[in-house]
């Protein structure tokens, strides 16, 4: 097996499916199949999911909305997606577990690393939700912040794109896939993978991202077979 643990990334985008917005079923069954696939490999999942299809801090600042307040609604919203992903991987029969970086009980259990850590040593995948429990941050930086924190072997970035490209590949027809990029090359370059704060951070601690297209059935599991579907970003 090419990782023992993972921190998988989804982003609230992707959860909306054709749909535009909310939480298209079909999509969260999918995701929840794939995982389940892979937790069977004997493969450790801890997830990280953003809140971008329900509501995002940011842009909720934008329009008026204090950012603190704003930025809390979206940690809310991630724990909205946590629990729909946390029941579409209990119907399949996949033991599960969510964590919130905000009291939250009974909705969801108080992070704490070494819990984490024991439940998916046990084949649990575990949920991390509510983002670093602090505003201003975003999830991506959660995302890091987790996956360090827990000891991951690599970050695996699920978005709608098969890697990181030298722009946006859905604007720009001429733009070319990296098979591989360090950290330094994305945030000289503003590549837009992650925000910087958590590219810095993967840099500092060592975490590689490894970015892919989840929306593909079957990709994950053929990311963790070794497979070179997406681009590395490493040291």
């Amino acid at each position: 097996m090419r990782f023992k643990r993972i921190l998988l990334k989804l982003s609230g985008e992707s959860l909306m499916g054709e749909q535009g917005y909310g939480i298209d079923v079909k999509r969260l069954n999918e995701y929840a199949q794939q995982i389940k696939d892979v937790a069977g490999m004997g493969v450790q999942i801890g997830i990280v999911i953003g809140g971008g299809n329900i509501f995002r801090g940011l842009s909720g600042a934008g329009k008026g909305f204090d950012r603190v307040k704003g930025d809390q609604m979206g940690m809310c919203a991630t724990v909205i997606n946590s629990l729909a992903l946390s029941s579409a991987l209990g119907a399949v029969g996949q033991k599960n577990r969510v964590m919130t970086a905000i009291r939250m009980e009974p909705i969801g259990e108080f992070y704490n690393k070494w819990k984490a850590i024991e439940a998916m040593e046990q084949g649990e995948v575990v949920i991390f939700s509510a983002g670093t429990g602090s505003p201003y941050f975003t999830t991506d930086t959660g995302s890091s912040l987790r996956g360090i924190e827990i000891e991951a072997d690599v970050m695996l970035k699920g978005t709608r794109v098969d890697g990181i490209y030298t722009a946006d590949p859905e604007k720009d027809p001429t733009a070319t896939k990296f098979h591989d990029i360090t950290y330094s090359e994305v945030i000289s370059r503003g590549l837009k993978v992650m925000d910087i704060t958590a590219t810095a951070m993967c840099m500092q601690n060592d975490l590689p991202i490894y970015v892919f297209n989840m929306d593909i059935v079957g990709n994950l599991q053929r990311v963790l077979s070794g497979e070179e579907i997406g681009t590395l970003v490493h040291n």
